[in-house]
Order: structure tokens, then C-alpha cells, then sequence
């Protein structure tokens, strides 16, 4: 065992930076390519989440890896999420041989992993936005839907957009949904947002377009509480009884924390 399986990102979120092509400056492209309508609703969505006080969530996640010859595989994982602003982060995630918990309390960033019986610990930035950019380029980890729980999240998630429209009308888990398109140069993403007074997202899928094989990552978003009442303690991480402490292999040291 080593302490790369406490780095292993819950799912790869990040949509990256890229340019526009050359022949067009961003406010041609923005015009031409992209439908306001399907901005207005990212935005509205955005808007919401960045301005719940508290929430939770749970989620359905599969990650596509490709073999050498080719063929895909599928892992799938689930993840319980609470998430209290500024400062605190829970997330229970269990998925193909693998558990693992990552705790935050506006100081420390923990995770532990259950089966194999190691945690490791850091100090952390003391609020989401930077913890999470902390956790993404130190630790290569990046918890479920990271990139919508940004204060900033729709400047973020729209940095590199070139096309994007409205699919149409959808239901995602008996939710009624705006089915939103976004293309950048190296990923297509979908987005499944609630119709209604809660434009909650509920659904997610990101195509990996520099890959010929274009494998995918889903995420399902379902029993959403805009009100819960979390007790302080569940943000609160113990040392546990019998585990081995390891320490975090970070980015800057030549290595990925990633499995």
C-alpha cells in the first residue's frame, strides 16, 4: 500500500483551459455559437447553489477508462456529499473496491480509507473556494461535482465554452429538466437542470474529446436538501482506532497523488 490511494480524485471535473481558435476572437464566438437562452439557465443554476448556506446530496458516478486495445471499461462509485459554506466539506464515497472518506473543517483536509486502514491529514486553505483549488493543483484530488460548488462556478465552468445550446426538455429521476450542451476544445459537456424554483443540477456528462476513444464521466445528482441540519461533529475528523497515518504525495514533488 502506498499513500497514492489517498489521493485518488472522487471524479475528474475539471473541464481545463484552452483557446479559441485563432481565427476568432471570444465575442464572435460567444454570438455565433452560443445560445443565450442555454447561458441564462447555467447561470440561474449557478446562482442558486453558489447561494445555499448548506446542502446535501448524493450521487451516482461512472468513470470510463480506456484500454490499450481499445476496449472501455466502466467503474462506477457512489458518494454522499454535505457541504456548509465557507468552510466545511464531508464526503463518504464507495466504489469499485474502494471507501473512502474526506473530511473538512476549514483547516484540515483529511481522507481515510477505510479498507486498507490509512488516513493522512494537511493543513487547508480556511474556505471552500480555496480548499478546492488547493486539493485540485497540490493533491490532484476533486471531489464530486467540484467545479459547480465554486462561488464563481458559472465563470468557471463557462471559461472555455465555444458552442453550447438547449437540448430540450428531459426527465432525469422523475425531475423535469432544461437539458443543456457546452462544447469546449478538449471536452463536451451536458448538463440536466431542475425546471423549476430549485434549478438544481441532476445529472452530468463529460466527453474527453483529445482522446480518439472519448470516454466519458457521468454523475447522477439525486435527494438534494437546500436545508439540511448538519451536527458540527460530522465535519469533525478522528484519528481511527487501529489505522496508520500516511502523508499526502503532493504535485509539486514530481508525483501524482492519483492512482
Amino acid at each position: 500500500m502506498t499513500t497514492r490511494n489517498l489521493g485518488t480524485a472522487v471524479a475528474l471535473l475539471a473541464l481545463g483551459a484552452a483557446f479559441l481558435p485563432l481565427n476568432a476572437t471570444p465575442a464572435r464566438a460567444e454570438a455565433a455559437a452560443i445560445e443565450p437562452e442555454a447561458k441564462q439557465i447555467l447561470k440561474r443554476m449557478t446562482d442558486y447553489l453558489g447561494g445555499l448556506e448548506r446542502f446535501s446530496l448524493d450521487t451516482e458516478n461512472m468513470l470510463e477508462d480506456v484500454l490499450v486495445s481499445g476496449q472501455k471499461i466502466q467503474y462506477d462509485s457512489t458518494a454522499s456529499v454535505q457541504i456548509q459554506r465557507p468552510d466545511r466539506i464531508r464526503v463518504e464515497r464507495t466504489g469499485d473496491e474502494l471507501q473512502q472518506l474526506f473530511v473538512y473543517d476549514g483547516a484540515t483536509l483529511a481522507v481515510f480509507n477505510p479498507l486498507d486502514g490509512y488516513f493522512a491529514t494537511t493543513p487547508a486553505p480556511d474556505d471552500i473556494d480555496d480548499l478546492l483549488h488547493f486539493a485540485r493543483d497540490t493533491l490532484d484530488i476533486v471531489p464530486p461535482t467540484g467545479d459547480m460548488v465554486f462561488t464563481n462556478a458559472f465563470e468557471l465552468l463557462m471559461a472555455s465554452v465555444t458552442e453550447g445550446f438547449v437540448v430540450g426538455k428531459s426527465m432525469v429521476g422523475g425531475v423535469k429538466c432544461d437539458h443543456l450542451a457546452f462544447r469546449t476544445p478538449v471536452v463536451d459537456w451536458q448538463i440536466w437542470i431542475a425546471d423549476g424554483d430549485q434549478p438544481l443540477p441532476h445529472k452530468y456528462v463529460l466527453t474527453t474529446m483529445d482522446d480518439p476513444a472519448h470516454p466519458q464521466y457521468l454523475a447522477l445528482m439525486s435527494n438534494w436538501n437546500v436545508a439540511p441540519d448538519f451536527d458540527e461533529a460530522i465535519f469533525q475528523f478522528s484519528n481511527p482506532e487501529g489505522a496508520q497515518e500516511v502523508e499526502f504525495l503532493r504535485m509539486d514533488s514530481g508525483h501524482s497523488t492519483m492512482d
